[in-house]
């Protein structure tokens, strides 16, 4: 049985996360500054701001899921959420090299394109927005993940360790379904996330087979359901709120995604199975 250290267990992610891989016979140690409301698994309260802790947590590790952090631009002073969010990442990850862990994987976020937290109404430059698409953020949150990945990238070249940034679509937990019938038929809802969204029980799957898939050095994968949260199509959303974007990738069929998933399935051989379209009625 392998044992994997997940961090941010009590986040909105974390409980999925730890649930799936207990699931699928993990020995998992859950860590984080405080207490999950429900213990899935063993757990530890740490500190991720200090290296030595995350050594003391990491120790007998064979690989790590890194998703703690402040997870939105502007709920803390800038310098906090940025530092937070690159020194955690960084302590990890370096610790996890010390220790000789070979596998790990870490959230990054959409928002390091820039779009999501913009004030200066900016544009995705085509759709789908896949991994290649600059990223070109205005704030300290999509900075913090753009410096984690190149933390992970510095690690990898240095020591090999294989490591898979996430950059993660807005995260949909179970009882959040319920919120859709609000939005899903306004079109400037949601905009700025390229109405994008991803069930928790499906990035679970996505940080498993990221453990367990090899040979991929380090490498970014955009992770979002194959449709849009909105009861509008992909098309119809991109004229009447993007109208100035072109360059238009792929055919937009029904409620096909705007930010793309395409290369997390090829690489990881995973697929998205939960559409917020099967969790509520009478829409």
């Amino acid at each position: 049985m392998k044992k994997v250290v997940i961090t941010g267990v009590s986040g909105r992610l974390g409980p999925y996360v730890v649930e799936h891989f207990v699931e699928m016979g993990y020995d998992v140690l859950g860590v984080d500054i405080t207490k999950p409301k429900q213990t899935l698994s063993k757990f530890m309260t740490v500190n991720l701001m200090n290296i030595g802790e995350c050594y003391g947590a990491l120790a007998g590790a064979d690989a790590v899921v890194h998703l703690a952090a402040i997870p939105v631009a502007y709920s803390h002073p800038n310098e906090v959420t940025f530092q937070n969010n690159v020194m955690t990442t960084y302590n990890i990850l370096e610790a996890a090299a010390g220790l000789g862990i070979k596998k790990a994987v870490i959230a990054s976020s959409e928002s390091s394109y820039g779009i999501v937290f913009t004030k200066q109404n900016m544009e995705p430059q085509y759709v789908p927005m896949d991994e290649d698409h600059p990223q070109r953020p205005e704030d300290c949150y999509g900075l913090s993940k753009i410096v984690a990945e190149k933390t992970a990238e510095m690690i990898n070249h240095r020591c090999g360790m294989q490591i898979v940034s996430l950059r993660i679509g807005n995260i949909i937990a179970t009882d959040m379904y319920k919120n859709f019938p609000g939005f899903i038929r306004e079109s400037n809802k949601r905009r700025n996330i390229l109405w994008s969204y991803v069930d928790a029980r499906d990035i679970a799957v996505a940080c498993r087979l990221a453990i367990e898939t090899e040979g991929l050095g380090y490498i970014a994968l955009n992770l979002s359901a194959d449709d849009t949260s909105m009861d509008i199509k992909s098309s119809e959303l991109m004229k009447a709120e993007f109208p100035e974007v072109k360059d238009i990738r792929v055919p937009l069929d029904n409620y096909h995604t705007l930010l793309s998933n395409e290369k997390a399935k090829k690489v990881l051989n995973w697929q998205p199975i939960h559409s917020w379209r099967d969790n509520i009625s009478n829409i």
